[in-house]
């Protein structure tokens, strides 16, 4: 646990050292959520939809979270291209517990940054009917980070190439986030809209937050949360398989 613990720490250290990527990080989803927010708003209110600020906050907090997860495999290339990678592996300590490691400090800055977005929301007019809520919501975002870092750790044991891996995450992420009903409810969509949903696993992430903080859900908290631990635990496995594999 030592091990695995001074992985997470260097995760973490990184990024508080790297003020440039925190202060970026923050910028894109606080200028979603200003510009979309006011400039739809009336659009969402008039469609008898109700505030669209607090509709919009749960997917904007996911967005946050899911472009810093990208982080975690660009990471992995990073440290084989200068070295750092290969001093690691050949520490007494299997290869699953080092990408463990590595996945949970990134995913801590992940649900770290969706936190602060949240927080700040409150200063552009979002509002829940239970600020207790916070608490379940950052489970769920736990979830949410430990899942797409392990994602990106998976692609990023696979691609040596830094473009290949951007290319790669670009053509994964943003349909991810656009069709994961994080800026448009999920009711009235297409049948072939709603099939690509379902499959999404941001939907139910971002359904999940939903739910528990304004107690609006198109799945069920409960399935959201079953379908996120599942797919958590699976790409987890899936991300130590392939990190096995990485060749230096």
């Amino acid at each position: 646990m030592k091990k695995i613990y001074i992985l997470w720490l260097r995760q973490v250290k990184k990024y508080i050292r790297s003020k440039s990527r925190m202060a970026g990080s923050l910028f894109q989803p606080l200028l979603y959520l200003i510009a979309m927010g006011y400039g739809l708003g009336s659009v969402f209110q008039r469609a008898g939809q109700g505030n669209y600020v607090d509709f919009l906050v749960p997917g904007i907090v996911g967005m946050n979270i899911i472009f810093t997860s990208m982080f975690a495999g660009m990471e992995v290339i990073w440290d084989r291209q200068f070295g750092f990678l290969k001093e690691t592996l050949v520490a007494p300590m299997s290869r699953f517990n080092i990408m463990l490691g590595r996945t949970i400090g990134s995913a801590t800055i992940a649900t770290g940054q969706g936190l602060i977005v949240m927080l700040l929301s409150f200063f552009v007019g979002f509002r829940m009917p239970n600020i207790w809520m916070i608490i379940p919501a950052i489970i769920v975002m736990i979830l949410i980070s430990l899942l797409f870092t392990s994602v990106s750790t998976m692609i990023g044991s696979m691609l040596r190439d830094m473009q290949g891996f951007q290319a790669v995450m670009n053509f994964l992420i943003m349909p991810l986030f656009l069709l994961s009903g994080a800026l448009y409810p999920l009711n009235g969509l297409p049948s072939f809209l709603t099939a690509v949903t379902i499959v999404d696993p941001l939907s139910y992430g971002i359904d999940a937050m939903r739910g528990l903080l304004i107690g609006s859900s198109h799945f069920g908290v409960g399935l959201d949360l079953v379908v996120l631990t599942a797919l958590t635990v699976i790409f987890l496995w899936l991300g130590g398989h392939f990190f096995k594999k990485v060749q230096i």
